[in-house]
Parts: C-alpha cells; sequence; structure tokens
C-alpha cells in the first residue's frame, strides 16, 4: 500500500488528509508541530509521526501543507536526510515566487523531487476533492502522480515546468479574490449609510454580470487597447457619488481606487475606458 505523509494538520492540511483517508488505498502519515491536532486524523486511520523525518520515512509522497516559505524551509531541512530516493515532494504552501524558484533549484540539485501545487479550495473542498490545484514542475515528474493528485480536486491544472509560476497563479488567484471582498465589505457601508438593508447589495449583486464587465477589461489591460465604453471620466463622476453616499462611514477599498483614477486622468486619459487603470507599464517603470 503507498504510503503518503502529510505535514502541516492546520485546517487545509487536515482536510487533505481525511480525503485521503476517506478514499482509501493508502496508508497515510501526519505530522504538526502541535502534536494535538493530529488526533481527529489518528482517530479516522491515520498514523501520527513524532518528527518530519519520522513522517517521511519510507513515503512514496510527502504533501506539505505550511503556512509559508519559512516553515517549508526549515521542515524540509528536517526531513531531507530521511526521504526516499524516489520520494515526490509536493508543496501546496502558498509561497512567495521568487523563494519557490530558489527552493526548486536546490532541491533539483540535491536529487530531490519537488513539485509546487498551491490549491484554491478550502478545507471542506479539500475533503470533498473540489476546487483546484495548480501544480508547477518537470512533468514527468507530475505524470507519475498525476492520477493521485487529481483524485485530490476538482481540476489539476498543470501550469508549466517554470517552478515559480503556479506560486505566481496562486496569488493571482488570492488577489483577486481578496480584493472582491475588500470592495464588498465598502459597498455593505454604502448600504449602511444610504439606510438600505445589507440584504440588498445582494439582491443587486444576484442580478449582475461581473463576468462580463471582468472579462472584457481584462483583455483590454491584456492588450494595451482601451476603447472606450465607460469613460474613465465618467466612472470616476459614479465613484464621486459612491464616496458621497457613504459619507463618514469610510470605504477605503473604492477610496484608493478613485485615488488611481485621478492619476489617469491627471495624466490626461479621462476619455479612455476606465481599464485603463490596468494599463501595461513600460519596462523598467
Amino acid at each position: 500500500m503507498t504510503r503518503v505523509a502529510v505535514l502541516g494538520m492546520g485546517l487545509l492540511g487536515s482536510g487533505f488528509a481525511e480525503g485521503l483517508l476517506a478514499r482509501g488505498g493508502c496508508e497515510v502519515v501526519v505530522w504538526n508541530r502541535s502534536a494535538a491536532k493530529t488526533a481527529p486524523l489518528v482517530a479516522l486511520g491515520a498514523t501520527a509521526a513524532a518528527s518530519p523525518a519520522e513522517a517521511v520515512s519510507g513515503a512514496e509522497r510527502v504533501h506539505l501543507v505550511l503556512l509559508d516559505d519559512d516553515a517549508v524551509d526549515a521542515i524540509i531541512s528536517d526531513l531531507q536526510a530521511s526521504l526516499h530516493p524516489d520520494a515526490l515532494l509536493i508543496d501546496h504552501t502558498t509561497n512567495l515566487p521568487a523563494r519557490t524558484a530558489v527552493r526548486a533549484a536546490a532541491l533539483r540539485a540535491a536529487g530531490i523531487r519537488y513539485l509546487h501545487a498551491p490549491v484554491m479550495m478550502g478545507p471542506g473542498a479539500a475533503r470533498q476533492a473540489k476546487g483546484m490545484m495548480l501544480v508547477a514542475g518537470p512533468q514527468e515528474w507530475l505524470d507519475s502522480v498525476r492520477d493521485a493528485l487529481a483524485a485530490m480536486t476538482g481540476e489539476l491544472w498543470y501550469v508549466g515546468d517554470r517552478p515559480d509560476l503556479a506560486a505566481v497563479y496562486k496569488l493571482f488567484g488570492n488577489a483577486a479574490s481578496l480584493s472582491v471582498v475588500g470592495v464588498l465589505a465598502d459597498v455593505m457601508r454604502m448600504a449602511d449609510a444610504a439606510g438600505v438593508p445589507r440584504t440588498g447589495v445582494l439582491d443587486m449583486l444576484a442580478k449582475t454580470n461581473l463576468n462580463g464587465p471582468v472579462g472584457m477589461r481584462g483583455t483590454m489591460m491584456a492588450t494595451g487597447e482601451f476603447e472606450p465604453s465607460f469613460a474613465l471620466d465618467v466612472a470616476r463622476k459614479d465613484m464621486r457619488l459612491m464616496l458621497e453616499t457613504a459619507g463618514d462611514r469610510g470605504m477605503p477599498m473604492l477610496a484608493a481606487l478613485a485615488a488611481r483614477m485621478d492619476e489617469e486622468i491627471a495624466h490626461g486619459r479621462g476619455r479612455e475606458d476606465f481599464a485603463i487603470i490596468g494599463r501595461p507599464e513600460p519596462a523598467g517603470a
């Protein structure tokens, strides 16, 4: 039976371990710095290891689900000598792209196979194998575990051999998601100031096709062509109305967006489409 180690029993790591146990077909070994977090997994059939080195001993796949780059580097240092020569180290941590590239190169030079595979999913989705897993690294390494990784997620997206590319794409996704929630918080404050129930915001959003504007403006930003359908100066006027409606409630995300619009208007770009705020910067700017 395949021995699989999962290191890091936070919400996501625990979700992955639970999913592996529920699907069966492998021996699951878990480790966490706070050992108490492994107890629920042991109750489901996992084996708890006392150290990273013990966890990876004999494991064919090692899944790292840690907080950050510092934790990843520290744990790899602890377990490196105990890895089986044919083991594959699969890192699901959200990492800095530059550090991911350095780490991948160092491990490859040391003869250790390493894939960076961050995910766009929460703990529940990890248990149920839903969401998306991005993978960067040599394709032949991915091919050796493709079926196993595909069983852990709804969509497996191989982004290529460049080792830091999945890290970059993960940050793209998180930046967009976090920003949308930040703007939503601003809109909720505007609703408060206008004396409208916050559920009214959800009612309006349910009738609003956000995919269309995002897709069209994203294409403009990618191509650098800004044929106006919603001019920047008109969008800025609407932004003024929003900020005035909110009054002293404060909408920091939209206020920052208004300031960005003002920068482009000051450079004479007010009649361009408002997507001009995302115009490509010249190299070296």
